[in-house]
């Protein structure tokens, strides 16, 4: 019996001691985290709206009943994350999709006043090396730039659209990329146009 309490004990003092040092190490890294999830939140901003200057970015509340509206409508697994308006230029919309083949994929597209899309950044993405992860490459998400379009299709899937090629070995990834940029866009529609 005391041989129960003491090894009891033991582990009571163990799992203490481990989470006031996690504790303690959370405190210490929160800090950095959220400054360094802020810069890149605005390094996405300027590189779908370069020629802005980041005064010019006002981040608005997002319209939680569109955006709802939207992410059933287009059948998808996500959200809409944040919006912002960039002067008279147009807004910068952050989307998340769910279904991309390692998890979540969370972009930030900018579609001008006109509704054309401006640029598109990938703030995260853990898809699979030499395959998903192309995604981030300029080859695959620029062909969604400077297109004006109610929205976009993967070629291979067929449909109304304007059609995206696939990245090879990698359509789900594709997909969900076109999804989260059909979310941005599907908002842009419904709420400011």
């Amino acid at each position: 019996m005391n041989k129960i309490i003491k090894n009891t004990l033991i582990l009571t003092v163990i799992t203490l001691v481990a989470g006031l040092g996690l504790g303690f190490v959370y405190e210490i890294t929160k800090e950095p985290i959220a400054q360094a999830q802020e810069a890149a939140k605005k390094e996405a901003w300027q590189a779908v709206f370069p020629e802005a200057d980041l005064d010019e970015f006002e981040p608005m509340d997002v319209d939680q009943k569109a955006a709802d509206k939207v992410i059933k409508d287009l059948g998808i697994k996500g959200s809409i994350d944040e919006v912002c308006t960039v002067g008279e230029e147009g807004y910068v919309i952050t989307t998340t999709d769910s279904e991309g083949y390692g998890g979540d994929i969370k972009i930030t597209v900018g579609i001008t006043a006109d509704g054309t899309v401006n640029g598109v950044s990938i703030l995260s993405i853990s898809e699979t090396a030499g395959l998903g992860m192309k995604a981030k490459e300029p080859a695959f998400y620029e062909q969604y730039q400077g297109k004006q379009a109610e929205k976009f299709v993967v070629s291979k899937d067929g449909g109304d659209g304007e059609p995206i090629d696939a990245l090879s070995g990698a359509t789900i990834t594709s997909r969900a990329v076109t999804g989260a940029v059909n979310a941005a866009l599907s908002y842009y529609q419904n709420v400011f146009m």
